[in-house]
């Protein structure tokens, strides 16, 4: 089993962050350490990361441009592509200093930002900067779309991301993405596919709010397009296509299909824990080949009597003119920790580019509560 991620924050991290701000400048490292591994182990990895970059600004000089400058002299090296960037977990929490210490001197924590983001992400960081300083912010953002360094241009699309998870929610931009669209044309076509799958996430979040807009940058983008944007549209696109979006499916080729469902059978009964084999049997009705996106929805009990529903998806395939197309799927009904598993009645929805096509219903038991 992997060990925990929060795991990265412990005691020779800590350890070795120290040092290196003792060896930038006056710092006490064992009365810092102390401080830091003090509740340590009972805290998650954001609360762990909050801990420690409190610790470090308590431990710098009171002065917040002469504790920047100690931290920014104590940095390792730059990254130098996207493969290391969880070995610099520990600029983490210097990161995190400076969203919490230094939204009073902007102009000194964007240039530490840039500098922050070279060794680890400061997606989340430069967060408060955007809702507090939009027009500061986005000016260097601007001008950090053409850097030479991934990571800096990474930071303009990851960071302005209005749903980024674990992040601040950007609710100006929640509400109005314009200022971003600018900054997602620059990157577009960047060399880094590590940059360009940031632009398709981002835009997959301006999707959830504003379908119609994202599905309009997308048609631009497409004219004329090279084959990585391409890729880009359909991973920026990926939320609306799960949801059955018509305009995102006819922009993909994803037309209304003729087809006819022969059979979408699946068990009578599951139990928590276990699987139900759902199988497809369709024949095509074109007269010429067609491109089908096949999901299925599963309607399920939530808690106090409510119904939930989640999109699952299934396959993509062409289908030729008159062809018969098999598909079976095992639908895997362990529990999760992102929903609860109760008993009852199972509804899958079958759907086929975003229309309904049939459904399957089957009864899911709880095997403890059928025990003797």
């Amino acid at each position: 089993m992997a060990e925990p991620f929060k795991n990265m924050i412990r005691e020779e991290t800590v350890r070795a962050l120290g040092e290196g701000l003792a060896e930038a400048g006056p710092f006490e490292v064992e009365p810092f350490v102390a401080e830091v591994l003090d509740g340590l182990e009972a805290l998650e990895l954001k609360d762990r990361v909050r801990k420690v970059a409190g610790a470090v600004r308590r431990h710098l000089d009171q002065d917040y441009r002469r504790a920047l400058a100690q931290v920014l002299a104590s940095l390792p090296p730059p990254l130098v592509d996207a493969e290391g960037v969880t070995a610099g977990t520990m600029v983490w929490p210097l990161c995190q200093m400076v969203e919490d210490h230094g939204l009073e001197d902007p102009e000194a924590s964007l240039e530490a930002l840039y500098e922050l983001t070279r060794r680890f992400s400061a997606e989340f960081a430069i967060r408060p900067f955007i809702l507090t300083y939009p027009e500061q912010t986005f000016a260097a953002l601007k001008e950090w779309a053409h850097d030479e360094d991934l990571h800096v241009r990474r930071l303009v699309s990851e960071g302005t991301r209005t749903r980024l998870p674990w992040g601040q929610r950007l609710q100006s931009l929640v509400e109005d993405p314009s200022p971003v669209l600018p900054l997602l044309e620059a990157l577009r076509d960047d060399p880094e596919e590590y940059v360009r799958r940031s632009v398709a996430n981002n835009l997959n979040d301006i999707a959830k709010d504003h379908p119609e807009l994202a599905v309009q940058v997308c048609r631009a983008w497409l004219e004329d397009a090279p084959e990585p944007r391409r890729r880009l549209v359909q991973h920026a696109l990926r939320g609306l296509i799960k949801q059955g979006y018509p305009p995102a499916l006819e922009l993909l080729g994803f037309g209304p299909a003729e087809i006819e469902v022969v059979r979408f059978t699946g068990p009578e009964q599951a139990e928590i824990g276990g699987v139900a084999r759902l199988e497809l049997e369709l024949r095509s009705t074109a007269s010429r080949p067609q491109q089908l996106v096949i999901d299925y929805t599963l309607h399920f009990p939530g808690a106090r009597g409510r119904t939930n529903r989640k999109v699952f998806k299934w396959c993509t395939a062409t289908v030729d003119p008159e062809a018969t197309l098999t598909r079976a799927r095992q639908h895997s009904f362990r529990p999760v920790s992102t929903r609860r598993t109760l008993p009852g009645a199972q509804r899958f929805e079958l759907l086929i580019n975003g229309e309904r096509a049939g459904e399957h219903c089957l009864e899911l038991k709880d095997p403890q509560l059928d025990e003797p």
